[in-house]
Parts: structure tokens; sequence; C-alpha cells
């Protein structure tokens, strides 16, 4: 059963608006369905707007935000539950534990920071959690090919392509979603 995904994404305001649609489909598709949001609790980017739309569409929003990034204005305060954390390192803790899956949309280095691990941590065995890459106008497509080229070089095992799903569009992660929320 899914309650709560867990969205990685761009705090970036400039990033193009066929981001923005898709986050803002993937934040409605999410209230639609009684799926709680858990995000990085900024109000800008992509991250302000999945969380906007949730909201909007009568969901529940539950930010994790460092301190340092409080204070510098960017936390969210429009949501359900925002919860303030010492480190960076809390934060990405409570993001991963509170997910019942992760959705990855278009970000930079901290989305791919927060990628890596949870692909990491699937690999490892320390959750089973559907991960979904939200693929907007072939964002990842560079990154699936260095996984590839990891592959064949024999750094991963052959089958790593099962830890994620990729789709180009948040409808598209949205009947993912409720695939993996209609598994026993």
């Amino acid at each position: 059963m899914i309650r709560s995904v867990t969205v990685y994404c761009s705090s970036s305001g400039n990033a193009p608006q066929s981001y923005f649609e898709e986050a803002t489909t993937l934040g409605r598709g999410l209230a639609e369905r009684n799926i709680d949001l858990v995000f990085g609790g900024g109000h800008v980017g992509l991250m302000g707007r999945t969380a906007d739309a949730v909201m909007q569409g009568g969901g529940t929003v539950k930010g994790i935000i460092p301190r340092f990034l409080e204070e510098r204005e960017v936390a969210h305060n429009g949501i359900t539950e925002l919860h303030v954390v010492k480190t960076m390192h809390e934060r990405k803790m409570l993001l991963t534990g509170w997910a019942d899956a992760f959705v990855v949309l278009p970000g930079g280095f901290g989305t791919l920071d927060e990628l890596m691990e949870v692909i990491t941590w699937k690999h490892l065995g320390h959750h089973d959690k559907p991960i979904i890459l939200l693929n907007v106008d072939g964002f990842w497509e560079q990154l699936l090919v260095f996984f590839e080229r990891i592959a064949i070089d024999r750094m991963v095992k052959p089958g790593y392509e099962a830890y994620y799903d990729v789709c180009d569009s948040a409808d598209e992660a949205l009947e993912l979603i409720d695939h993996y929320a209609s598994l026993p």
C-alpha cells in the first residue's frame, strides 16, 4: 500500500516550463489519490510547485527542511506539516523513512544525490520501495546511458534496471503508483 510518496526535484525557479507542468500534474494526482507528499520543505522551484498542487487539491504535505535553509527563507510555510531538522543527513533519513515510494523529477546536484542514495540503498537491500524516474523531455537519458556503461564494465550486476522505473510524464508516474498501490 502506498500512503506517502517522497518527491525529489529541483528547487530552481529557472527550470523549463514543461517540468513545472509535470510537477503540477503529479501534485494534483497525489492529492486525488489521498497520497501524502513528503518533500524537502521548500517553497521554491519544482518543490514548491508540487507541494502547492497537492495543497490546492486538498491533500497532505509533509516538508522536511534543515534549519540553515529555513533561515534563508525558502521554507514552505503553507503546507500541512513543516519539520525543521539540524542537518541534511537528518532530512534525507526522514525523506527516505517516511516514503512508501519515491518519484524523482528533474533536478540538480541535490536531486541526483538523493536519487543515487535511494538506488544504492535498494541495491544493498536497505529498502524495496518503488523508485520512479520522471524523465520529462528526456532529462534522465544521459544518466540512464551512464548506468548502462557501468553495467557493461561490470561495476553493477545485470538486473540493476529493476531498481527503478522510468516514465515520461506525471500521468505515467501516477499509473505506476496506482500499480504499486494495488500490490499486496
